[in-house]
């Protein structure tokens, strides 16, 4: 770091601790006069009861935010220097996923014990998601790519079952809703007594394996070339970062965003070294966490409480987005190396498309003909299927549309920016549609449903327009744009979340949508999605050029004559239009789109048209087949399409990532 770097963070860390600091006295004076804060913390009155809240309650507030804070920023620090990726956070692996798993499972079961037993629930999930991923992974010689997809995957997974179970039990696992935000209420120190050990331990360790570190973030060629045993390495630093990330999860809940915002802004201001960003990176979360904190207390009094995890992303989000226009091409990680083993490119294309085309007939005739009623199964034909046909058909279209365009974006937009955890879902679209019409449902009254197309339409334009803004329109980067929509993802599900513990029964109407429900699709919008899949299904051929010089890099696509900003764009846009008309018809939980396109690639299908042709069969079958699970398992309730999507295709993606690794 030079010296006008130096200056510059120093200046910008003491400037927001000073913030802090008075932020913090003034709330302090608000609940109790200084001449008694001395006393307060050392021996408060038992008869006083501002006080022992000043002693038990607001000053363990602020230690653990910076404990936390600094907890989450280590982590994420970790996680990126050893994925070797900008977008790696705690939740990269699953270990928000499964600790929310596992006090979900805990709340419903009503284990005794109390809290206690709900964070120990919580702790032991996130830790078994981390084992399940190291066990995928292994066989790959902890491969950062196949640790990525894997806890992606398992993630998603354990996501799906917390939603399905949060369906069919709203209203008793409404304080879970609120815990997903992160609270940092305290009643006395003893979470401060859990923290502290645990965060200096880890960072102490940490400080230990800076040269391991170090060569983790190079090529793996160059790594093991050098000494490093890779497999060993990896296993031992994303143990710890696990390890730190379940105790975190267990003392505060889930405070997003934390663990990705304060890795980029140490290397923003200009921290190369590792032992720089190590320094850097736990205090930048410790001051923002701390930051954000005293700001909720703030607002407490003068308007409103909202939870801090929730303030967090509200609050950082639009610092990234400020900063990113501003962010240097290289002062983003790299995408990792995507080297992994993979099977030899299938030539016989025709042959697999026959053998596709065949199986989606044989699913289509099934979903429209085979089903349960009250006598069990049987088939339907004749008199009795023309009078199904019109409610199995819309959703059987609409399910097959909406997959075949999230595989198709999927597809384009992890080429667009050769990063594997690219989908439609972290480019923000499917979440900005959702909030624009979340933002409807409050502001029209009576039937606000009839405006889902147009305000979903206008919420993913206006996200967008955001994320072409800020990825800059004359030097387009792809990190900046995954950034982007990471920000306004965190953005918008941290509203979404607040709303949905706030017990607004408007809410508890929308959650099947939320969860991907095709029950509702009319005719009409099924013959609105084919139609629009099919235009924007003819253009994918014509971009063919383009898919396939892009992953190259930028310096290639310019030598062929490329222009790269314009067809960026295009691209990004086409993505865009496919997600929100998929989001809109099966809404935003499918995860089609991180999966369709690594199967086909895993079933050797690499070149841009080939992989997009099988994705794109694989994700309308997923889709399909799932809208006919959800109506089948537990006839005659429902399950989302959306959420069995992830039941039925993430299995197969983990068997797929172990038959590359044996």
């Amino acid at each position: 770091m030079n010296r006008r770097n130096l200056s510059l963070t120093l200046t910008l860390l003491i400037t927001i601790a000073v913030i802090c600091s008075l932020l913090s006295v003034y709330n302090l004076h608000n609940q109790l006069p200084f001449a008694l804060w001395h006393r307060a913390l050392w021996q408060p009155n038992i008869d006083d009861v501002q006080q022992m809240l000043f002693h038990y309650s607001l000053m363990p507030r602020v230690t653990v935010a910076m404990l936390a804070g600094a907890g989450l920023g280590l982590v994420g620090l970790l996680f990126q220097q050893v994925l070797r990726n900008p977008l790696a956070e705690p939740s990269t692996l699953g270990v928000s996923a499964g600790a929310q798993l596992g006090l979900t499972v805990a709340t419903l079961w009503s284990l005794p014990g109390g809290e206690i037993t709900q964070q120990f629930a919580a702790m032991i999930g996130a830790i078994v998601v981390g084992l399940l991923v190291f066990g995928v992974a292994w066989g790959k010689r902890m491969s950062p790519v196949t640790l990525i997809l894997a806890g992606l995957v398992l993630g998603l997974y354990c996501g799906a079952v917390s939603s399905l179970l949060g369906l069919f039990n709203y209203q008793q696992l409404q304080s879970i809703y609120l815990w997903n935000t992160g609270s940092l209420n305290q009643q006395d120190w003893t979470t401060t007594a859990f923290l502290l050990p645990r965060v200096a331990i880890v960072w102490l360790l940490a400080f230990l394996m800076q040269r391991p570190m170090t060569l983790l973030g190079l090529d793996d060629g160059v790594a093991k070339n050098l000494g490093l045993g890779l497999s060993a390495a990896r296993f031992t630093v994303l143990a710890l970062a696990i390890f730190l990330s379940a105790q975190l999860v267990n003392a505060v809940g889930i405070i997003g965003f934390v663990g990705l915002f304060a890795p980029l802004l140490a290397r923003t201001l200009g921290a190369r070294r590792l032992s720089t960003r190590l320094i850097l990176a736990p205090l930048i979360g410790a001051l923002l966490l701390w930051l954000t904190d005293q700001i909720v207390l703030w607002l407490a009094g003068v308007w409103t409480e909202i939870s801090t995890g929730a303030a967090t992303a509200l609050v950082g989000a639009p610092i990234l987005l400020w900063l990113l226009p501003r962010l240097r091409h290289s002062a983003v990680p790299p995408p990792m190396n995507q080297g992994d083993h993979i099977p030899k490119e299938r030539h016989h294309l025709v042959r697999w498309m026959l053998l596709a085309g065949i199986l989606l007939l044989m699913g289509l005739v099934v979903a429209l003909c085979f089903g349960r009623n009250a006598q069990g199964w049987h088939w339907s034909l004749g008199h009795q299927l023309n009078l199904l046909l019109p409610w199995r058909t819309p959703r059987v279209f609409a399910a097959l549309a909406a997959g075949v365009m999230l595989a198709s974006a999927g597809v384009i937009i992890q080429k667009l920016t050769g990063n594997p955890m690219a989908s439609p879902e972290v480019l923000g679209i499917s979440s900005g549609a959702t909030f624009g019409v979340v933002l409807m449902l409050f502001l029209v009254p009576g039937d606000a449903f009839v405006w889902l197309l147009p305000a979903g339409s206008l919420g993913a334009a206006a996200t967008l327009g955001i994320i072409l803004l800020v990825s800059g329109l004359r030097q387009f980067s792809a990190e900046r744009m995954l950034l982007t929509g990471i920000a306004l993802s965190t953005v918008f599900n941290t509203i979404l979340v607040m709303l949905m513990a706030s017990g607004d029964p408007r809410m508890g109407d929308l959650l099947s949508w939320i969860s991907g429900s095709t029950y509702s699709v009319t005719a009409a919008q099924a013959w609105r999605t084919g139609i629009i899949a099919l235009v924007l299904l003819m253009l994918v051929p014509f971009c063919r050029r383009w898919i396939n010089i892009l992953p190259l890099g930028s310096v290639t696509g310019r030598a062929v004559g490329l222009a790269l900003t314009p067809t960026r764009i295009a691209l990004l846009a086409l993505t865009a239009i496919m997600t929100a008309v998929a989001t809109l018809t099966v809404g935003p939980l499918s995860f089609v789109g991180l999966m369709a396109p690594h199967m086909a690639r895993m079933l050797g299908f690499r070149r841009a048209i080939p992989q997009w042709m099988v994705a794109s069969v694989m994700g309308g079958l997923l889709m399909m087949l799932a809208d006919w699970c959800g109506r089948m398992i537990i006839f005659p309730n429902q399950i989302p399409a959306g959420l069995l999507a992830t039941f039925i295709g993430a299995p197969y993606f983990i068997y797929l990532l172990r038959k590359q690794a044996s």
